[in-house]
């Protein structure tokens, strides 16, 4: 998914206060004032990191007849994976790998922008209803002109003292997903029952964070609903999550060893400076109004493509570090 917002903050990641924290989410319209609204929880002021997590989109359940869905013509990404998962209806990938996939509940779509990637995003025409998350994870600065690439992943269903589990990423309760990753990570679904509680084993090297889907989620003395997320600072050996009395709770459970290293998004953009990512955005715009270089930083664009996001304009002042 692109970041669509017209002006983009530049943010510096790194260097967050320790501690659990509530992170209530802010509404970021993608596109214009009837298009579909997602509710981002990272980056936040209050934080900006979850181990290498920069970046969380939560949106739905929405009918597409009504917000048009998804609907993110070509766009570029560098230095950065996006990790797709939905909840409900579908969405069609393709990006400048030569990629052509399908989103769809409980399944994974990984795709690792590296040293610089395009790619689109529609919600298909038989879908109603559109919900789920889009999430960025930051890569280390060794890893960032690594090859583009594209995974898809169904992980399977495990009960979990009567919850259910889906590990996409990382390891838990014994369960492994099978993608790789630059960095130690935790991403999984977790479904509890109403008035169900579940406790599951945590890395005490990793920070995490507790993502609502539906439902009221009870975890470290904080009560979250829909869209909020609760941060968790290392140190614990497992989390205690329980699920409101009326209904029950679907969340993501996301972890990760802090990243150790400072980073600067802005955009679709994830660089270790200013003057990297001004290069970026000069390289898109070239490559963009050439319709797509194969030998490019961001390769050569699909011929389905009836057109591309064009970058928003920088500020005329030098972008500060801020965090």
């Amino acid at each position: 998914m692109s970041n669509v917002e017209l002006a983009p903050e530049e943010i510096v990641c790194g260097g967050d206060r320790a501690g659990a924290q509530l992170i209530e989410p802010r509404e970021v319209p993608l596109g214009g004032p009837r298009a579909m609204r997602v509710r981002r929880t990272l980056p936040r002021r209050a934080r900006s990191l979850i181990g290498a997590w920069c970046f969380v989109d939560h949106y739905g359940p929405d009918r597409v007849a009504a917000t048009g869905g998804m609907s993110v013509p070509g766009h570029p990404h560098t230095g950065l994976q996006t990790v797709s998962w939905l909840f409900g209806g579908e969405i069609e990938h393709r990006d400048t790998t030569g990629a052509h996939a399908l989103v769809r509940p409980g399944e994974l779509n990984l795709m690792t922008a590296g040293r610089g990637i395009a790619h689109s995003e529609y919600s298909t025409p038989g879908t109603d209803l559109l919900h789920g998350t889009q999430l960025w994870l930051a890569l280390p600065r060794q890893d960032r002109e690594t090859a583009p690439a594209f995974e898809h992943f169904a992980p399977p269903l495990r009960d979990a003292d009567g919850a259910g589990v889906r590990v996409f990423l990382g390891s838990l309760g014994g369960e492994t997903s099978p993608v790789a990753t630059f960095s130690p990570l935790l991403g999984a679904e977790v479904t509890v029952p109403a008035g169900g509680r579940v406790r599951l084993p945590l890395d005490p090297g990793f920070e995490h964070g507790v993502l609502v889907d539906t439902g009221t989620v009870t975890v470290a003395g904080t009560t979250a609903a829909g869209g909020e997320l609760v941060y968790l600072s290392p140190g614990g050996s497992d989390v205690d999550l329980r699920a409101g009395d009326d209904d029950g709770a679907r969340l993501l459970l996301l972890g990760g060893e802090p990243l150790g290293e400072r980073i600067v998004m802005w955009w679709n953009f994830v660089g270790s400076d200013h003057d990297e990512i001004v290069a970026f955005r000069e390289q898109w715009q070239r490559e963009r109004a050439a319709g797509g270089v194969a030998d490019g930083r961001f390769g050569a664009f699909p011929d389905t493509w009836p057109s591309t996001l064009p970058a928003p304009e920088l500020p005329n002042a030098r972008l500060n570090p801020r965090g």
